[in-house]
């Protein structure tokens, strides 16, 4: 637009806020203060993977020597005071009892939870107190649900549980990701769009239909993934288990069946390695290095099947 007296043309109004907003669409403009956010956020990334790396190596270095000395030997054998024969078979089959504790009482009873809070109770205060409690709950040190065990399920229902049994031990697990189990299961659930449950409703289904053929199928990838996850935390949970009563040291599995095993004494890897641990000699902080190698394998296991679990779900929605 041309001055009327001096001629000089002049940007049109709206101009200058339209080219500032284009420069920095292009990058043009030097943002000092982001970039330096930027740098500090790399830096801990940075800092984060190198120690986590240098764990990695240390743990490598010192447990791989038990392996190519032992081979296979090493997952297949039970403790001993020895530290040369001593393995973690009963370490495995223990955390494998103790998973499958968590999984019958935790899964379906945080899903059930969670589809409750979601889909069928009102927005009314107590709903929100119960939600910011299990909140609350999920940042509960470990140590505490350990206590609770001791104190409910190993000395109150002694009668049930057999006291400081695989079943104590499970359930006090079940507990501590209980509150994960709710709330991931309930963050799946909330992003189901809307419009797959009216879409349900219109054509005569009743909520339960809707929630069972539309939203869980659509929240399934989202409810595995949370669940899997929360069980690969309580792989390696090692306070809780020790309170409940955890065996540290040699012990006998007998013969018994499944029965007799969930209300005998466990061991897990997680209270192997803590123990190995504190011995003094090299050989049985080695032992401890190899078994921190499988309970890894372990979890990355655990968590390649979420992400397989979730992969399917979601080809097939």
């Amino acid at each position: 637009m041309a001055h009327p007296v001096t001629g000089e043309v002049s940007a049109p109004p709206g101009f200058a806020t339209a080219e500032m907003v284009r420069r920095g669409l292009r990058g043009e403009r030097i943002d000092l203060r982001g970039m330096l956010f930027q740098a500090a956020l790399l830096l801990t990334l940075l800092i984060s993977l190198a120690v986590l790396i240098t764990l990695l190596v240390d743990v490598f270095i010192k447990g791989w020597p038990v392996f190519q000395a032992r081979g296979g030997d090493f997952l297949t054998s039970n403790l001993s005071s020895f530290e040369s024969r001593a393995g973690v078979w009963q370490g495995l089959w223990g955390s494998l009892l103790l998973m499958s504790v968590v999984v019958v009482f935790a899964f379906p009873v945080g899903i059930g939870a969670a589809v409750y809070l979601e889909e069928y109770a009102r927005d009314t205060r107590l709903t929100r107190f119960i939600n910011s409690n299990i909140r609350n709950l999920a940042g509960v040190p470990a140590i505490v649900y350990g206590l609770l065990g001791l104190a409910i399920f190993v000395q109150a229902m002694r009668g049930i549980t057999g006291g400081r049994t695989v079943l104590a031990g499970g359930i006090t697990l079940a507990i501590l990701v209980l509150p994960i189990v709710i709330i991931t299961s309930a963050e799946a659930l909330r992003a189901v769009p809307q419009g797959i449950r009216e879409a349900g409703y219109g054509v005569g289904a009743t909520r339960w239909e809707v929630i069972r053929s539309h939203v869980l199928p659509s929240a399934a990838p989202g409810i595995f993934t949370g669940t899997v996850l929360s069980l690969a935390r309580a792989f390696g949970e090692t306070a809780p288990l020790i309170l409940v009563g955890a065996v540290t040291g040699f012990f006998t599995t007998g013969s018994g069946g499944l029965g007799d095993r969930l209300l005998g004494n466990f061991t897990a890897l997680p209270t192997i390695i803590f123990d190995w641990s504190r011995q003094p000699s090299a050989d049985a902080r080695q032992n401890a290095a190899a078994a921190i190698i499988v309970l890894m394998a372990l979890i990355l296991v655990v968590n390649a099947a979420a992400i397989i679990l979730r992969n399917r779900y979601e080809r097939k929605w």
